[in-house]
């Protein structure tokens, strides 16, 4: 008797073509188990999931003159439970809750969610770092998670005035938005993930770090763990609000083109090159995937 191990292959079993003009950046399934949707820069389109030569345009941010263009979609997302309502990020950082029973065509959102910045703060990377890579939507379909380049926010869809919390992740970056901005480096596309209880929202950062946030009220959890055959587990002070920026970790950086590691005026060195874009939190348990180059990490707690 020989034990083989089981091979699991992937088959393609149907192909939804030519429906979009760029990138797709997002596709999301609605709870009603019959549908999903489609997201690229300029448009976000319904399909049936038994038909794939035909779809829906339900948002269209095209203008007429293409010159006109001040913001393209980001992200985009259904509602865990309502198969009605989806939400999609946009370039110049703002979420859009849509209403599928309001009107077919969702040019109108039923809520805006965006931060007003403060007076006087603008600089020319004002616009470029408030842009949101990635939005989820908790399990219970309360909160929104969003992540920009500096920060991670978890918004109430009840609640438009602005986010319930606030998590700095790259703040020890902004004196060097200059070098991110001619490394192309600001222009990263970081994904943010909620555990499946919601008690803990998680990101990634450069050198293959990535950051886990307590955000149950009064939480000052703040963890900073390194995606690595042998990881090292970065354990920051607790800060006195999950706020604060988290400029103590070591880490090393190489502008693009030159071996010599970058060390800013607190003596914390950065790397640019290995960066940790994409993880997901398993529904139920408390694991965490990770993708950094071309290796998938599993962390679980």
């Amino acid at each position: 008797v020989t034990s083989n191990e089981t091979s699991l292959v992937a088959r393609c079993r149907r192909v939804y073509a030519h429906a979009h003009d760029y990138h797709i950046n997002s596709i999301s399934n609605n709870s009603d188990g019959e549908t999903f949707i489609s997201a690229d820069d300029l448009r976000i389109n319904l399909w049936n999931l038994e038909i794939s030569n035909q779809s829906f345009n339900i948002v269209d941010v095209k203008p007429a003159n293409m010159e006109d263009l001040t913001e393209v979609i980001t992200s985009a997302e259904f509602h865990p439970t309502h198969c009605n309502m989806l939400a999609y990020s946009s370039s110049k950082g703002s979420i859009r809750l849509i209403d599928l029973r309001q009107s077919a065509l969702c040019d109108s959102h039923a809520i805006l969610f965006e931060e007003q910045e403060a007076p006087g703060s603008r600089s020319f990377f004002t616009e470029i770092i408030a842009s949101i890579s990635d939005i989820k939507f908790a399990k219970d379909g309360r909160h929104i998670l969003s992540r920009d380049y500096m920060t991670l926010k978890l918004w109430d869809i009840n609640m438009d005035s602005g986010p319930v919390a606030t998590f700095q992740v790259h703040e020890y970056l902004r004196p060097k938005l200059c070098d991110l901005y001619e490394n192309d480096s600001i222009f990263d596309k970081f994904e943010c993930c909620l555990s499946g209880d919601g008690l803990r929202v998680a990101t990634g950062s450069y050198s293959n770090l990535f950051r886990v946030f307590g955000c149950a009220p009064g939480s000052t959890e703040a963890t900073t763990l390194e995606a690595s055959k042998n990881p090292m587990r970065r354990q920051v002070q607790t800060p006195s609000r999950p706020s604060r920026s988290l400029s103590s970790i070591t880490r090393v950086v190489r502008r693009a083109g030159s071996d010599v590691p970058g060390v800013d005026t607190n003596g914390n060195s950065f790397d640019f090159t290995t960066k940790l874009l994409h993880l997901a939190w398993h529904p139920t348990e408390n694991s965490i995937a990770c993708a950094a180059a071309n290796s998938l990490y599993m962390y679980y707690a």
